[in-house]
């Protein structure tokens, strides 16, 4: 990546509250001490002796263990912020990082969210509103619509043909998400999909939409400083488990280049649609059969997978991020962004592979992290560190850059045969298993993928044999 510590001229941003725990608070810590900005990292009693408390210039406790009780306490972080001195909040990723509540809130007292605006998290954090900015950008979107009862699915579902998808308005990551083959699936999950809604959002609103059954998921990353956008390429995000990511690569391979063309057109043209300011994610459903794409949805923050378009750019995204929060144009133009080479992402998971992928919670006894050129490892995990049960089960991501694709697979496959994580179970072994298959080495594969791997003999190692995965579509 540039060296961050030329890229930011003085601005108003001298101290900032890190929201965020766990590698992308270790991550964010890192290029602030680039910048030369002080970090004071916000923790949970579960947090106070961590890799990232310790890094940080100075920690601050928030609350209990509890997410509930300290990261997601919007009154409390806004506090800890005006009490330490805190020009600005960088919330990450998860937790607060797209509530728009939350970005209000920094607004209303005066600290900077390093983020885009309330109002724009809040547009798209709607579902439909979403949708119809992607329609009126002349953005595609996948056939289908609001539906405020079961004859209204039901009706709407006739029209668009099964399978369709129930999908919350307000959410993702899985929840509140049901697909339906028939008319008896759709009527006996109706109500389902619209009580998890409800319980993990506070919205219980859902809409239907059509199920490409052969589709990849492919986002596009965009940079904005409000009248300005531009794209820093595309990445394949089809390695998925029950909607949740578990390989990335940048750029998506075996993609038509006039697709992908329009697909970095699409992702930008809806972010100058609204205006948008700071990083964000447009996520995008490709129908391979029919050769078509349609809009998914925007993620308004940095993403998990970020260090992939960071490699094949030589960017550092935070700092891009902060550099617009400051209120700064954008330094670089479309001209300017240069892709080069493949980078594949894995994430590294404290869970047990054999019992369902249930979280495996515990006490890393050893931790050894491979140094070879090519290779980069963010993580906050190291001897002794605790995996806590209260939150996130992935303790570490692992990416190899390569000249091409298959240079960056090998070096990847190589080195997590080298990479440790005693005392905890994970998921190191099923991610070799997977970058050694025919399918992921050929690339272009759907999001069915890992759950016909799954269901293969090739897996007895790692799921029970009577477990049954689905194809996914449309997951953060």
């Amino acid at each position: 990546m540039r060296n961050a510590e030329h890229m930011i001229a003085d601005g108003p941003i001298r101290r900032v509250l890190v929201a965020n725990r766990g590698e992308i608070a270790v991550r964010i810590i890192r290029t602030l001490k680039q910048l030369g900005i002080e970090s004071v990292l916000a923790v949970s009693a579960a947090d106070r002796d961590t890799l990232g408390a310790r890094l940080a210039d100075r920690a601050v406790c928030i609350g209990p263990a509890r997410a509930t009780d300290s990261y997601l306490q919007i009154g409390t972080l806004i506090e800890a912020a005006k009490g330490v001195g805190a020009q600005a909040i960088h919330p990450g990723y998860g937790f607060l990082s797209e509530r728009a509540a939350f970005a209000a809130a920094c607004e209303e007292h005066g600290v900077i969210f390093i983020g885009p605006t309330a109002a724009q998290i809040e547009r798209v954090g709607d579902k439909l509103e979403a949708r119809r900015c992607a329609e009126e950008a002349g953005v595609p979107i996948a056939p289908g619509g609001p539906v405020d009862s079961l004859p209204a699915a039901l009706a709407l579902a006739e029209t668009i043909g099964y399978p369709v998808l129930i999908k919350a308005v307000g959410g993702g990551g899985g929840r509140g998400l049901k697909r339906a083959n028939t008319p008896e699936e759709l009527t006996a999950l109706f109500d389902m999909a619209s009580s998890e809604a409800l319980a993990a959002f506070g919205d219980g609103r859902v809409f239907v939409e059509c199920f490409v059954t052969q589709g990849r998921h492919v986002e596009v990353q965009i940079l904005g400083d409000g009248d300005n956008i531009i794209h820093l390429g595309d990445r394949d995000c089809s390695v998925q488990r029950r909607y949740q990511k578990l390989i990335e690569e940048a750029p998506a391979p075996s993609l038509d280049e006039t697709m992908r063309r329009d697909l970095h057109a699409a992702a930008v043209r809806f972010s100058k649609h609204i205006g948008y300011r700071s990083l964000g994610t447009v996520e995008f459903l490709v129908d391979i059969a029919r050769q078509r794409f349609y809009f998914l949805e925007m993620n308004a923050r940095i993403q998990v997978e970020h260090p992939v378009t960071e490699q094949i750019t030589g960017l550092d995204l935070v700092a891009e991020q902060i550099a617009v929060a400051q209120g700064q144009r954008l330094r670089l133009t479309q001209a300017d962004v240069r892709l080069t080479g493949h980078a594949i992402e894995c994430r590294i998971n404290a869970e047990d592979p054999v019992h369902d992928f249930r979280p495996a919670p515990g006490r890393v006894t050893d931790a050894h992290f491979p140094v070879r050129e090519g290779l980069r490892v963010d993580t906050h995990i190291e001897r002794g560190a605790m995996i806590s049960p209260y939150y996130d089960s992935m303790i570490a991501k692992v990416i190899a850059t390569g000249q091409t694709r298959d240079e960056a697979r090998r070096l990847l496959l190589a080195s997590l045969a080298d990479v440790r994580v005693d005392g905890v179970l994970n998921n190191i072994a099923l991610h070799r298993a997977v970058l050694a298959t025919p399918e992921f080495t050929a690339g272009g594969f759907d999001t069915g993928f890992l759950g016909r791997f799954l269901a293969s003999p090739d897996a007895v190692a790692f799921i029970q044999p009577a477990q049954s995965v689905q194809p996914v579509q449309g997951k953060r």
